[in-house]
Formats: structure tokens, C-alpha cells, sequence
């Protein structure tokens, strides 16, 4: 009697825990790096050495189907907004002292999520202007 108790308790626990957990959004980490082969991280055969990142890979989604742009604000923009960067006139590498930019008007992930209740923060180069 005790060990089936014991059983439902611990059954019960279990099934509450998981339907908490299946609540909360899952965590979302990018990263966008610059001038970096798909032979350059450990999880796809690099020699060198990235075990985070490849505890990231693991653990997390890996997504392999999107277009990268020959200079990094066409494809920052396109992974920003989900758009072909041409629709504002980014074809190219924007400096800080370039009059082009990202449009204000225009939400970013970053800003798509945070309506969605993610604490988020977009860090390192922009390159949008």
C-alpha cells in the first residue's frame, strides 16, 4: 500500500512539474557570426576545439535553410526582420557614419518577442544604421 502511494505521489509530482515546465516559453539564443565556415565548430568536424558551442548545438535547434548575404548588414537585416533586405535598400555593408539604415518603423525579432513576454537583447555588431 505504502509503495503504491508512494508511486502516485511521485507519478503525480511528476506530471505537475512537466506541465509547468511545458508553460514557459523555451529560451532563444542567435548567433550571427561573421566570416565562420560550417567546418569551423567542433560539432561539424572542426579540430578546433567549441565545446559551448556545441552543447548549444546539442541541446538546442540548429537550423540550416537560411540565405546568408555576400556582406553582413543584408544579412543582418534579413535575420532582424524576416526580410528580403533589398525591400529597404540594404545591399551592402552600413558604418556607423552611413545615412541608410534598418527603418524605425520596422520591428525587429527582438521587439516581435518582447511582445510575447521574452526578456531580449540584441548585442555585438549592428550594422543596420
Amino acid at each position: 500500500m505504502v509503495l503504491i502511494l508512494v508511486a502516485y505521489l511521485n507519478l503525480n509530482a511528476s506530471t505537475q512539474t512537466k506541465r509547468v515546465r511545458a508553460k514557459r516559453p523555451p529560451n532563444i539564443i542567435i548567433i550571427l557570426a561573421d566570416d565562420v565556415g560550417w567546418n569551423d565548430v567542433g560539432y561539424h568536424g572542426s579540430e578546433i576545439k567549441t565545446p559551448n558551442i556545441d552543447r548549444l548545438a546539442r541541446e538546442g535547434v540548429e537550423l540550416h535553410d537560411f540565405y546568408v548575404y555576400p556582406s553582413c548588414s543584408p544579412t543582418r537585416a534579413a535575420l532582424m526582420t524576416g526580410q528580403n533586405p533589398a525591400r529597404f535598400g540594404i545591399l551592402g555593408p552600413i558604418s556607423g557614419r552611413d545615412e541608410q539604415s534598418l527603418p524605425k518603423d520596422i520591428d525587429t525579432i527582438a521587439e516581435l518577442l518582447r511582445g510575447r513576454g521574452y526578456a531580449t537583447a540584441i548585442m555585438g555588431k549592428w550594422h543596420l544604421g
